[in-house]
């Protein structure tokens, strides 16, 4: 009899035990990245993952948001826009997250857009990775970088005030090199830009040799890659072995780390970039000196040159989430009320509809040895 109730006070302390996990379980907020995980834009993915888990690894390490820790999951849509739609149904429906971070590619977000159900849960999707016009101000949607337009404009003013005024576009086939190719045509005129070839290469792919072959024909002076990193890597390398001279300027979705580890310092020397978030050479400000500490203490394999976005959207979330947001909804309204937020001399403000939440735009070079030169 005193072994049967002994059976039964350690049943009962387990059944207590597993729903007091329960209990904790229910009480972290969760936070989801439904991103590329694996295929050519996969880098990006993980890049953008990294950063976000960096900053909420920090938060949690901290006593969480409130004294509720943040559940950080990130889920692979192989950059298939229906996959995203259909995975981001699926947690809003069967976990409730209080938010998302980090989907990557214009026409994945595009395509959750048009789906409606975040716009309708009111959950937020922070750090949306895409610069286009089509996903800017949309419902649920907030970009904390600037817009592709705004980066051809710099652009073009750039090179038109140095007399490079001869320029090819190579672009991938879908929303994303719809909108560079619409920003280069409402830009190129302010600034005397002679638009003289554009090349595309299909979507999530990697086969840009018609395109190399478009550039060497048209001879610009200047090539402007609105092309995700992979696909970069592979033009810059092809189009450097047969014997292109034109400077190249890369979109700043591509991951100027990654193409460096692939090409090397010699082949990738001068690769000109975009910066639309701060580069961790710029040390002055307190946002990356605060980026370098964390990285320099975790153990953050997939970190790259495009994690600082992850890692800003992850800190404009916290901000929000500090403000007593528990719900999806509750931390939509948060992130929208989001004005002038100085991240550490890097700043947001979601106030407008008809743009990102920055401006920021630099440029970059890889120079001698793989170092930036900006």
């Amino acid at each position: 009899m005193a072994a049967f109730s002994r059976t039964v006070r350690s049943i009962a302390a387990l059944f207590f035990l597993f729903s007091g996990q329960q209990v904790l379980a229910a009480r972290d907020l969760l936070v989801v990245q439904v991103a590329p995980l694996s295929g050519p834009q996969g880098v990006t993915g993980r890049a953008i993952g990294a950063g976000a888990r960096l900053y909420f690894d920090h938060i949690n390490a901290s006593g969480g948001v409130n004294g509720t820790p943040i559940r950080f999951v990130s889920r692979d849509d192989g950059q298939n826009p229906e996959t995203t739609v259909r995975l981001v149904r699926e947690s809003l429906e069967r976990e409730a997250p209080v938010a998302f971070v980090g989907s990557v590619g214009t026409n994945n977000v595009e395509a959750l857009v048009r789906d409606g159900s975040l716009a309708r849960s009111g959950t937020p999707l922070v750090g949306a990775v895409s610069g286009a016009s089509s996903v800017t101000g949309k419902p649920s949607i907030f970009i904390v970088k600037a817009g592709y337009r705004a980066e051809i404009g710099r652009l073009f003013q750039q090179l038109g005030q140095i007399g490079q005024k001869r320029v090819g576009l190579v672009f991938q086939k879908d929303a994303l090199g719809d909108d560079v190719l619409a920003g280069a045509d409402a830009e190129a005129g302010k600034w005397g830009i002679e638009l003289v070839a554009r090349a595309g290469y299909e979507r999530n792919s990697t086969k840009v040799e018609a395109a190399v072959e478009a550039m060497l024909k048209a001879n610009p002076a200047s090539i402007f890659l609105g092309a995700t990193t992979l696909a970069a890597v592979e033009f810059v390398r092809q189009y450097r072995e047969r014997g292109g001279f034109a400077t190249i300027y890369g979109l700043s979705i591509i991951d100027s780390q990654v193409l460096l580890d692939k090409l090397g310092p010699d082949v990738a020397r001068g690769f000109a970039f975009s910066v639309v978030v701060p580069p961790e050479s710029k040390a002055v400000l307190p946002l990356v000196r605060e980026y370098a500490k964390l990285k320099a203490q975790g153990r953050h394999p997939d970190l790259g040159a495009r994690s600082m976005e992850g890692f800003i959207a992850a800190k404009a979330l916290v901000t929000a989430l500090r403000k007593g947001a528990a719900s999806g909804p509750e931390a939509g309204k948060a992130v929208a009320a989001i004005r002038k937020l100085d991240l550490g001399g890097y700043s947001l403000d979601f106030s407008a509809a008809d743009r990102t939440g920055s401006t920021y735009v630099d440029f970059a070079m890889l120079g001698r040895g793989g170092q930036i030169v900006q």
